[in-house]
């Protein structure tokens, strides 16, 4: 147990650090991307589409704001491309977190610790409640790209991976995205609304899972 916290307290430092440093130094913020999206509204689709997918799948190396990223997707492609960018853009970003923590992932565990008890217990830990995790991941910010990273390095099955992405972030994905495409500049409610009622929800089954698991420990005390 101890090695897991550990382990995603250095991912959560090192994400934390990277949006730090994208939002003090101005690099890209939300008014740029909203600019970059408006001058590429007159183009074809698949350009856009294009930047989309980039800025998600840098998200795994540089904390950038998905959920913006996506309601303004939906905004300026509709949902039905929204979907599909979004989609490609997240699922890209978790599987290369994925196949590089289950390659290299070893390697760091072996730094962080020695103990092969440890290890094992971080493993063992992880496939049993991964799955949870995984779908519950967008909840809270930058935990998608941590778990995705822990899926790999305590290599847990890629069918199993996907389950659980896939039924985490496609409803996540399409509610966002779909509230982007009728919201405007104008009525912004309808994606303010999708986005504090998604994350409540996530919240929510959040707080039940670690009740059950505070009284299931009590019960085998």
């Amino acid at each position: 147990m101890k090695l897991l916290i550990k382990t995603i307290l250095i991912l959560a430092t090192i994400f934390t650090i990277t949006l730090l440093a994208i939002k003090f130094s101005g690099i890209l913020t939300i008014e740029d991307i909203k600019e970059i999206f408006t001058n590429l509204k007159s183009q074809p689709s698949y350009i856009l589409g294009s930047l989309i997918v980039l800025l998600l799948f840098i998200d795994l190396f540089i904390a950038v704001p998905t959920m913006t990223i996506i309601i303004l997707s939906g905004y300026f492609l509709g949902f039905e491309l929204a979907l599909f960018y979004t989609t490609i853009g997240l699922l890209s970003a978790s599987l290369t977190g994925y196949f590089l923590s289950k390659k290299y992932g070893k390697k760091i565990l072996d730094k962080l610790s020695q103990d092969e008890e440890q290890k094992l217990e971080m493993r063992e830990l992880f496939n049993k409640h991964g799955v949870l995790v995984l779908v519950l991941s967008r909840a809270v910010p930058m935990l998608p790209e941590i778990s995705s990273c822990l899926a790999g390095t305590c290599k847990m099955s890629l069918k199993r991976f996907l389950l659980a992405w896939f039924l985490g972030t496609v409803p996540y994905v399409c509610v966002m995205s779909y509230a982007g495409s009728i919201s405007n500049l104008d009525n912004p409610m309808p994606a303010i609304y999708a986005a504090l009622g998604i994350t409540i929800l996530f919240w929510f089954v959040w707080m039940i899972f670690i009740k059950f698991n505070k009284e299931k420990k009590l019960e085998n005390i």
